[in-house]
């Protein structure tokens, strides 16, 4: 196998401006372009402008680099952490080609890359320079495995053209999750949602340059299959597995386990018991990634990450008129007054994998996890892994909600902030993979 080129999508908008650093080819023609370039979307096509100069609209553009290692291009207002509580726009400088293509009545503007480049930067992006190597070069094989799990998935669907479902709706139910619906027309995207990527707008750490190199073709694998490897923030201290948070389909590799290095005395390690969930999500367990050393957050947490303080174990509160406003608005249903939120299924983890929401005019049963995070917040709730107390309940309304949560992110495969924790006390980065991603094997496949 050699080394693919991945799509990655940078950002969607009706208009893009781009300056091309270097010469780039458009199409077959022999006259290289730089400078300043606009592309509009007119009438279901691309109309591109560089240089004052206007072509014909196209159903696709693709601007390739001349061959020099200096050719770059700067997208103009990229919009990184899409809804979350960190959100702001970007300038971001990549190398590759540049290709734009029509999607749901907008322009989506695609980076084609080698693999490897790619990684240095998503490491450099995800990680701080501050990072263990050990760190870094775990992180760079499960990005790696991830992305080529998600390029093989997408030929798979291309091949069979059978159309990604990830919703269940019915009058009581609506259970949906957040996986490849988007990503039919390229492998990836650039933000939370997928990978972080940000080209080279970041100067790449030497030390993640040196974890990608020193990996190069490393991959996950388990019966010969790449690994579908995934990573969150923050599990919690119990990992989740797959199934609970994406389409019903069980990964040996990403199941649920204790993220220390024993079961903590005292504890259920499966917390799908109610009881079990409340006592581990009230108190503060021993886990690898329960620790406030800034030298080690400084490592995962990047300078718009540490608005965020607490991820280990966080509240939230709300008022009556601030739930009820929020959960109408985001289900587009008139609820009522909530009445109430009832735990319906929870994962390993303790993570809510279905939630009924009581209101006095509605009821509705939400899942999975990440549709729960999205009614539950004007972002998204760190985790679903919560428990609900009501307050000053008056003619059976609450008039507040308080959530008190574990953990930051879906909790599946790799624990960002447990893993820096292990590179930091001595852990290789094979021994930080496999504690994660268990049964699994590390193979070089190019």
């Amino acid at each position: 196998m050699q080394e693919p080129k991945v799509n990655v999508a940078i950002l969607s908008d009706t208009e893009v401006e781009f300056i091309l650093y270097g010469e780039y080819r458009y199409k077959s023609s022999d006259v290289l372009f730089s400078g300043n370039a606009k592309a509009k979307f007119v009438d279901n096509k691309i109309q591109l402008f560089i240089n004052n100069e206007i072509y014909d609209p196209v159903n696709e553009i693709l601007l390739s680099p001349s061959g020099s290692s200096s050719d770059t291009f700067l997208l103009k207002n990229v919009t990184i952490g899409l809804q979350f509580h960190w959100e702001q726009k970007q300038n971001q400088r990549f190398t590759g080609s540049l290709k734009i293509i029509t999607e749901n009545n907008k322009l989506t503007v695609i980076n084609v890359v080698p693999v490897e480049q790619y990684l240095t930067s998503v490491i450099s992006s995800e990680m701080s320079a501050t990072s263990s190597v050990e760190l870094l070069k775990a992180h760079a094989i499960i990005s790696r495995s991830w992305l080529l799990a998600q390029m093989e998935k997408r030929k798979s669907i291309d091949k069979t053209q059978n159309k990604y479902v990830s919703e269940i709706r019915t009058e009581d139910e609506l259970i949906r999750w957040y996986d490849r619906e988007d990503h039919i027309l390229y492998d990836v995207c650039a933000d939370d949602h997928c990978q972080r990527y940000q080209g080279i707008t970041k100067i790449h750490a030497h030390n993640a340059e040196e974890a990608v190199t020193e990996t190069t073709g490393l991959t996950l694998m388990y019966n010969n299959q790449i690994c579908d490897a995934r990573f969150s923030k923050s599990c919690g201290g119990i990992t989740e597995t797959f199934e609970n948070v994406w389409e019903e389909i069980k990964h040996p590799y990403l199941q649920t386990f204790a993220d220390y290095k024993f079961d903590p005395d005292g504890y259920s390690t499966n917390l799908v018991n109610e009881n079990d969930a409340i006592k581990w999500i009230r108190n503060s367990p021993p886990a690898f990634c329960n620790t406030t050393d800034e030298k080690i957050l400084d490592q995962v947490l990047n300078n718009y990450d540490r608005k965020t303080k607490d991820f280990y174990r966080w509240k939230v509160e709300y008022t009556q008129e601030e739930i009820a406003n929020l959960i109408n608005e985001k289900t587009g249903f008139d609820f009522g007054n909530i009445i109430d939120l009832i735990p319906v299924q929870r994962g390993y983890s303790g993570r809510l994998i279905k939630l009924q929401i009581v209101g006095s005019k509605k009821t509705l049963t939400v899942g999975k996890e990440l549709e729960i995070r999205k009614i539950l917040s004007t972002s998204h709730l760190y985790s679903s892994a919560f428990i609900i107390e009501k307050e000053n309940i008056k003619y059976n309304i609450p008039q507040k909600f308080i959530l008190i949560g574990a953990g930051w992110g879906h909790g599946v495969g790799l624990c960002q902030i447990g893993a820096a924790v292990m590179g930091e006390i001595g852990y290789h980065f094979d021994e930080i993979l496999l504690h994660y991603f268990r049964g699994a094997e590390i193979k070089k496949i190019y």
